[in-house]
């Protein structure tokens, strides 16, 4: 039997689904085809609407050797298991003559630990387990969330947390859950042989098709110790978010509470003399995050120094002394120990990190009004770990609605350890960058505003002038407004503002659940929604529910953000422009992704509005524009108030 062609495989595939074929899903699987074949790298970006998962399984299958796809969101790895591989597997069976298996695999925490559910969480103030369904009262949310877990626990097939509906909190989860410090393996383990992590890794040896996060991806190249198994092809799903949940599970924190919980689980196991030790340098390190500014630390302060210097030692001979000694007394010794070796380890890491002080890495003090100082270490750049643990001895396909930042793919390849597109050598990772376009036609559909007239943002401010724009366009509109800011503080300013002079209803994050938030915000086209970050990249409506998207400002990082001035600074002193890639980049992903609220099926209309003229006016204008999709632009006040109105009566006379 002929091997069938990848036209027909697609053809296959899509008709499952009941789609159609679109040009952009031809090229990005003919390209995905090649590069697998030959090894080499991809980067392609797929506009929403073009069927990119499609894009991607196709040709990974059709390989036949282990593909691990890798993506950010808890939301698209629910649509590759539950939707589009089950589809794409059945669809292709019959050409294949295979049917490959597919499986999901996550972190330990991820999962309900039997151990913790029916032993008890390890405390730290007394010795023994505690047992959170008896001590949380069985009518606080805590101890319904505990017993529910409990019922849970019999019925579910895989323990992830994911499956647990409606969710429950991280203080409920953290009583039944460990990591993978914590965890005592399965081999020592009384329920070792029913364990949900490990039957999920045994699910994911056998698998062709391994599905993770991104978090997940970071922890197997940081750590050096494999937790996916061998592959071929890794797909990374919403790549445009790699670098920042590579840079998450890079980093390290240590807090005041956290090295006295250390203090606690580890002093009942060890003797009085190695116990005070660390009580000691516990109470000195705490002593000197009292006194903590927020900022970067580009020396470590000599008080801070002997402070870790001190908790490093004695967390060491706290660690060889809890190897060394046994206390029968102790019930469940083992979980109780490994519990406190996790806490002290940690402590001890981060403790040793810092104190060796290298140029690759960025420290600093955070203070939060809830839980006060924090001393954190992150790298400078992780896209040297990240040419060297992913661009070698596998192809990897690189895909996001957004990674052509200022019209080419430098940026974001540079962020990921890749040299220039085209770049020859036999060290070299060969790469090329594909923009397979989008179905939909952005200049007819949408326009993007740039609010020149108003004044330049400061740091600080009301913006009455950007108060009134802001009231005038959503009027205009007639709601239907999704509001981007740039901080918490401004979201929370423009809905107060905006509730006072309009009759439009304007829901804020953290009101009510993000889901919640989007369900009624999609429900009601008169409704606006205000909010930050996670809605700048989050919100999936299409319709009249949005039909104009608002950014109050270009979503620069903080002037005294620690981690992006130092990966500035680094960039100048290398001899490149530092504001254009870090800063620029930064807020021209953002903007692409906020842009790509608006337009999200091919019958939408609307407007995207940035309220900050530097767009039109500033030297870096046209970079942050040429990330954008090709939106009309007009800085014409008058033409976008009319354009609003149109949509809206075109919207009302369909509702109609």
């Amino acid at each position: 039997m002929t091997k069938p062609s990848l036209p027909e495989l697609l053809h296959a595939a899509v008709a499952s689904v009941g789609g159609v074929e679109r040009p952009g899903q031809v090229s990005m699987a003919e390209a995905v085809a090649e590069a697998v074949e030959d090894g080499s790298h991809l980067l392609v970006q797929a506009g929403t609407g073009t069927g990119k998962s499609l894009g991607y399984l196709v040709p990974s299958l059709a390989h036949g050797e282990r593909v691990v796809i890798a993506t950010a969101t808890l939301a698209l790895q629910r649509q590759l298991v539950e939707r589009d591989l089950p589809r794409t597997v059945e669809a292709l069976h019959p050409l294949l003559r295979r049917r490959p298996e597919f499986a999901m695999l996550k972190g330990r925490s991820n999962y309900l630990c039997l151990h913790r559910l029916h032993e008890g969480v390890p405390q730290d103030d007394e010795e023994g387990l505690f047992d959170p369904f008896e001590a949380a009262a069985p009518t606080s949310k805590l101890g319904q969330d505990l017993l529910r877990m409990r019922d849970w626990a019999d019925e579910t097939e895989t323990g992830d947390r994911d499956a647990l509906t409606p969710g429950v909190s991280d203080r409920a989860w953290g009583q039944v859950s460990v990591s993978s410090r914590e965890c005592l393996g399965a081999s020592k383990c009384a329920y070792g042989a029913e364990c949900f992590a490990e039957m999920a890794r045994e699910r994911a040896k056998l698998a062709e098709v391994v599905v993770t996060n991104h978090a997940l991806l970071a922890i197997d190249a940081i750590e050096g110790a494999p937790v996916l198994p061998p592959h071929e092809v890794l797909i990374i799903d919403e790549a445009h978010e790699l670098v920042s949940r590579v840079t998450g599970a890079a980093t390290g924190e240590l807090t005041p509470g956290q090295v006295n919980r250390a203090v606690r689980r580890s002093a009942k196991l060890v003797n009085e003399k190695v116990a005070d030790s660390l009580q000691t340098a516990a109470e000195t390190f705490e002593r000197v995050m009292e006194l903590a500014l927020p900022g970067r630390l580009e020396e470590i302060p000599e008080d801070l120094g002997y402070a870790l210097l001190a908790l490093r030692d004695a967390a060491r001979n706290v660690i060889s002394a809890l190897g060394s000694t046994r206390d029968k007394s102790v019930q469940d010794e083992d979980a109780v120990r490994k519990q406190a070796l996790a806490s002290v380890e940690t402590v001890h890491d981060v403790a040793e990190r810092i104190t060796q002080g290298s140029e690759f890495d960025v420290v600093w003090y955070e203070r939060h009004d809830r839980f006060g100082a924090s001393l954190r270490v992150a790298p400078l750049k992780v896209s040297g770990l990240l040419r060297e643990k992913l661009f070698t001895d596998r192809s990897v396909v690189l895909t996001s609605a957004t990674l052509q930042l200022g019209g080419d793919f430098n940026g974001v390849g540079a962020s990921l350890g890749l040299p220039p597109e085209g770049t020859e050598g036999d060290d070299v990772p060969q790469w090329k960058g594909l923009d397979v376009g989008s179905p939909f036609d952005y200049r007819k559909q949408g326009i993007l505003y740039v609010a020149r007239h108003l004044a330049t943002p400061g740091r600080e401010g009301s913006r009455t002038d950007m108060m009134d724009e802001l009231a005038e366009l959503v009027e205009a509109a007639g709601g239907r407004t999704l509001g981007l800011f740039s901080s918490m503080r401004a979201a929370q300013a423009a809905a107060e503002e905006l509730r006072s002079r309009l009759d439009h209803p304007i829901l804020l994050q953290g009101e009510e659940t993000l889901g919640e938030l989007i369900k009624n915000f999609a429900a009601d086209p008169g409704t606006c929604l205000f909010g930050t970050l996670s809605l700048w990249q989050g919100v999936d409506v299409p319709g009249p529910s949005c039909q104009l998207v608002i950014m109050d400002r270009i979503p620069f990082p903080r002037p005294d953000d620690p981690l992006m001035s130092a990966r500035q600074k680094a960039v100048e002193e290398d001899g490149g422009n530092g504001f254009m890639a870090v800063a620029a980049t930064h807020a021209a992903l953002l903007m692409a992704q906020g842009a790509g609220r608006l337009v999200r099926a091919t019958g939408d209309r609307g407007v995207v509005a940035v309220l900050d003229p530097r767009l039109a006016n500033a030297r870096y204008g046209g970079f942050l524009r040429a990330s954008l999709p090709d939106f009309w632009y007009t800085t014409d006040r008058n033409q976008v108030r009319r354009s609003l109105a149109s949509i809206d009566a075109a919207a009302k006379a369909d509702q109609t």
